[in-house]
């Protein structure tokens, strides 16, 4: 099974879908007349509340629980191994990926506020499976897009995050896997039970803090390598146009080169991190106080920015600056811990990368919860909400302590079947959307 998702995933993920995700990325920055240029307006926005507006959380604190989704160990991981498959060139591509990709968060969730509801609890509920049955009158396709969120939730969201921090744990300080999984699921289900509050307040706590404490450290790192910035910068943007091999010197050996494998990794990786697209950010968007549904939008496209512009640019910098100082530093790494590498100089840079990963892998299960939530409600109703919780924790503890080759591939195969629906969506209602006034 895992040979057949694996070559399935290698199709589905090697051309059609990052060619169907940028293509909708590049549209809806044309449609949306270059929405990106509010990113200002949007980070502002963000950091005021709209305390007249209808909804459970502030527009920051569904910020926050989207960024907690999208800021997890693909930020680490997923640019080493874009660097490692692709090349320097790639981490242009996960850029630009993250940039167009602002657009399509901004439709989703302009499209998740619109198309919301208030339930009878006085909460409201929204996200892409509302905008496809209100919108385009498809309730069958509604109920695929939240069957494949619901499998991603325990997938991507869970299992893959919880057995990253235990292998990271374990790694660092030795503790057992058994023990740490418990703790986890502890931890997590005490805040998932409260519900979207809980997580707002949480993630509004973890988010900022986690993600400075990362940035910080990797300034650090790029002020330590700053003679090597502007040759970073070159050998980035080089790569990602031309077709060259980096030098063995600078790769270790690793497979490098080609505007046709930086575009591949670059791009794949930058839709995985930044999710925009799957439809997810929409989802925690519809929970927010805001008086107009292009507002929310507005302050939702910022986690993209966060993610992958600012997040993943920055990590590729300290990767491939790290690379031009110390080539040897890489001996013993596998392709997977270029980043790994480049804290390794650093007084107690392992420890601190392992703190970000523990920290982005936990908000991540937060942020995850709470979107396979709303897909079981509109599946089987809120009554099941309790279940589908426990089963989480559950799966938190089984995710920590088992091999996950098997989930990786059924994940990434189902992401695939979540973006479809979603994607359909938003070109079926693109008029629907209205830029920001």
């Amino acid at each position: 099974m895992i040979e057949i998702l694996s070559a399935l995933n290698g199709f589905i993920w090697g051309i059609p879908m990052p060619i169907l995700l940028f293509g909708v990325h590049i549209y809806f920055t044309i449609h949306l007349k270059g929405i990106q240029k509010h990113i200002g307006k949007a980070i502002r926005l963000s950091v005021k509340p709209d305390t007249k507006a209808d909804g459970d959380i502030s527009g920051f604190a569904a910020l926050a629980a989207t960024l907690a989704a999208t800021i997890g160990t693909g930020n680490i991981v997923g640019v080493s191994t874009a660097v490692a498959l692709g090349g320097p060139g790639a981490i242009f591509w996960c850029w630009l990926t993250g940039l167009l990709g602002m657009a399509t968060s901004y439709a989703e969730c302009f499209l998740g506020v619109l198309y919301r509801r208030k339930t009878e609890d006085q909460t409201f509920i929204g996200g892409p499976m509302y905008a496809i049955e209100e919108g385009m009158g498809k309730k069958w396709l509604a109920v695929l897009f939240c069957f494949f969120t619901l499998i991603a939730s325990y997938g991507v969201g869970c299992s893959t995050q919880a057995r990253a921090i235990t292998e990271t744990i374990k790694t660092l300080w030795g503790f057992s896997e058994y023990i740490v999984g418990i703790l986890i699921a502890i931890v997590v289900g005490l805040i998932i039970v409260g519900g979207i509050k809980s997580i707002g307040n949480i993630c509004t706590k973890l988010v900022p803090s986690m993600g400075f404490f990362y940035l910080f450290a990797c300034i650090a790192i790029l002020i330590i390598n700053h003679d090597y910035l502007l040759e970073a910068f070159y050998i980035i943007l080089r790569s990602a146009f031309l077709p060259s091999k980096l030098t063995a010197a600078v790769t270790g050996g690793f497979i490098g080169g080609g505007i046709k494998l930086a575009a591949r990794y670059g791009i794949a990786r930058g839709l995985f991190t930044n999710e925009a697209g799957l439809g997810s950010a929409a989802i925690a968007a519809a929970g927010a106080k805001t008086s107009h549904p292009s507002r929310q939008a507005l302050i939702s496209m910022s986690a993209t920015f966060w993610d992958t512009v600012v997040m993943c640019a920055i990590t590729g910098l300290v990767i491939v600056t790290n690379l031009l100082k110390n080539p040897s530093s890489i001996e013993g790494y596998s392709m997977a811990e270029l980043t790994t590498a480049a804290f390794a100089p650093i007084p107690f840079g392992r420890t601190i990368l392992g703190i970000s990963l523990i920290a982005f892998a936990i908000a991540t299960l937060i942020g995850w919860s709470y979107f396979g939530e709303k897909a079981v409600e509109y599946l089987f109703g809120k009554s099941s909400i309790n279940t589908y919780r426990l089963c989480y924790i559950v799966m938190i503890f089984v995710g920590s302590v088992m091999s996950l080759s098997l989930v990786w591939e059924l994940t990434d195969f189902v992401n695939a079947f979540m973006a479809i629906p979603n994607l359909i969506c938003l070109l079926a209602l693109r008029k629907k959307i209205t830029t920001c006034k």
